[in-house]
């Protein structure tokens, strides 16, 4: 098929909170085309029930949220990042309401705050159990009329173009590697179009598809940070994947329906499958401690009964409230046959958020001049080793529009010369049987599910380590002699997303935060 190019100021890829709030920014200020693997709503943020966090009223404080933050992350959180972000959270929260997205308010006018594990007050701002589809309404809304946003649905980023492409150059002097845009895949014609771009923005979300039971979208395959590893940027904790504790146990349906922790905050108790609560016996916040302890916690009560979920109990709530706080959890235990003031949810742990991924500055800035990042494919510093529930759409929103600030700066300074060579593939051809490709991912999502999941050693990592680099092998023959393809594109870059969460394990010679290893005793975490 024909390919094209196509000029911007702005290129984003990936169109959840963080790439749409960053395209309203900078749209003032020049061209702007946000690429899409699917439709444009089709995001992480979508599936965002509990939240956003941000210091409202008292007795909430600065000091607390910064606290709780630290603490989730076991010590590896950046405090300058934790302080930056929370005391910027307000301002924000009220930028989001301008935009439209509507926030539940209680009867007296305030918002109405959820808590949920690992904080010490109420301060997540909600809106029903489906917060994260109610701000990708509102984004989307805004970015579909503005004139000088380009939106390509069904377009897949492949590789970011650097100056290794002949016949750029810069007006100033840059890093070794800098980026001017991305070859990107037309799904609907099979051409692979060049877009070139002052300034790329990296918005591409999760990597939880390289697990067999994750509560990601499915296209959530780590495209973002696996780019920037093959164009040699900085990609850092990997190893610190946070599994929800409380997924749907509901076989058969992927990804997995998420039971939001503000169930719990809301009073809901973790209980074995004989209905006895246990979670006393591993934190003394019990069912409110932060992730990793909870599923830790889930993960050896299913070991030592043999169970496959353990159960979330509603029935001493009030059953009206419930329905109006989680109308969508509600209505998916319900047609179920599950009726919560009746029967407890079964619940079992899943894939559902990477701490790490490419290293960014407190302007979203890679390692890679002109190109950003933001949202879950970043690493702030904010989460370290296990990110505070809610953090994360607060986290999008605070260093899209530090990012943006930092864009328009960086887009006056490039200059283009001429353009890249189109993508060459010639001597290629369809794959012969599709089944390589969607067996090969099977076996990545089998390998890191059993060797690389919620607890590890280093006998489990040196196995997936070998299995993966059989896959490997095979899936890279298989890219350079076939035509491109969405699910080619997504192994290739899942299998690196695996191969960097193993790596980036075995040179962690600890456990902590969401890094648990029986090889190395776990420190004793204080709290205040």
């Amino acid at each position: 098929m024909n390919s094209m190019e196509r000029h911007f100021d702005f290129l984003i890829i990936g169109s959840g909170v963080a790439g749409l709030s960053f395209a309203l920014k900078v749209a003032e200020h020049g061209s702007v085309c946000i690429i899409s693997k699917t439709k444009l709503e089709e995001t992480n943020t979508s599936y965002a029930q509990g939240g956003i966090a941000a210091v409202t009223y008292a007795p909430d404080s600065y000091a607390k949220h910064i606290e709780d933050t630290m603490i989730a992350g076991d010590g590896i959180c950046n405090r300058d990042v934790v302080e930056m972000v929370v005391r910027e959270a307000p301002e924000r929260i009220q930028e989001l309401v301008s935009w439209g997205a509507q926030f539940d308010i209680k009867e007296d006018g305030k918002f109405d705050l959820n808590r949920e594990g690992g904080h010490s007050e109420h301060r997540v701002l909600h809106h029903k159990d489906n917060t994260g589809f109610e701000i990708q309404r509102a984004l989307t809304q805004r970015v579909k009329n503005h004139p000088n946003i380009q939106t390509l649905d069904y377009h897949f980023g492949i590789e970011l173009i650097t100056q290794h492409h002949l016949g750029m150059q810069v007006t100033r002097r840059t890093p070794d590697i800098a980026c001017y845009g991305a070859y990107v895949l037309n799904m609907r014609t099979n051409a692979v179009d060049t877009i070139l771009s002052k300034v790329t923005y990296l918005a591409t979300g999760g990597s939880g598809n390289i697990y067999q039971t994750t509560t990601n979208p499915l296209i959530s395959t780590g495209d973002g940070p696996a780019m920037v590893y093959r164009a040699k940027g900085a990609v850092e904790h990997m190893e610190f994947v946070q599994f929800h504790p409380t997924s749907l146990y509901n076989t058969g349906e992927r990804p997995s329906f998420l039971i939001t922790e503000a169930m719990r905050g809301f009073g809901a108790i973790l209980k074995t499958r004989d209905g006895i609560e246990f979670m006393h016996r591993y934190d003394k916040r019990e069912s409110l401690a932060p992730r990793d302890i909870v599923a830790r916690a889930i993960d050896s009560e299913m070991k030592a009964s043999g169970s496959d979920f353990v159960y979330l109990d509603c029935r001493h709530l009030d059953s009206e409230k419930l329905a109006t706080h989680f109308p969508n959890i509600v209505d998916k235990c319900r047609s179920l046959g599950i009726e919560l003031d009746r029967d407890m949810i079964p619940v079992v742990p899943a894939a559902h958020y990477f701490c790490g991924g490419i290293k960014v500055d407190t302007n979203g800035l890679s390692s890679i001049a002109h190109l950003f990042a933001g949202g879950e494919c970043a690493s702030t510093g904010l989460h370290g080793a296990n990110r505070l529930a809610s953090n994360s759409l607060l986290e999008a929103v605070v260093f899209s529009h530090r990012s943006a600030i930092k864009a328009i700066e960086t887009k006056s300074l490039v200059r283009f010369t001429q353009g890249v060579p189109d993508w060459n593939d010639s001597g290629t051809s369809n794959p012969e049987e599709m089944v390589l490709i969607t067996q090969n991912m099977k076996e990545l999502q089998q390998i890191m599910s059993y060797y690389v999941g919620i607890v590890r050693s280093n006998l489990r990592l040196k196995r997936a380590f070998d299995r993966l680099e059989i896959l490997y092998r095979e899936t890279e023959d298989l890219y350079k002699k076939s035509t491109l393809s969405q699910q080619l594109c997504e192994l290739r870059n899942a299998i690196t997303i695996g191969y960097l969460v193993i790596v980036q394990a075995k040179e962690r010679k600890e456990s902590r935060g969401l890094h648990f290893s029986i090889d190395y005793k776990k420190k004793h975490r204080e709290y205040n």
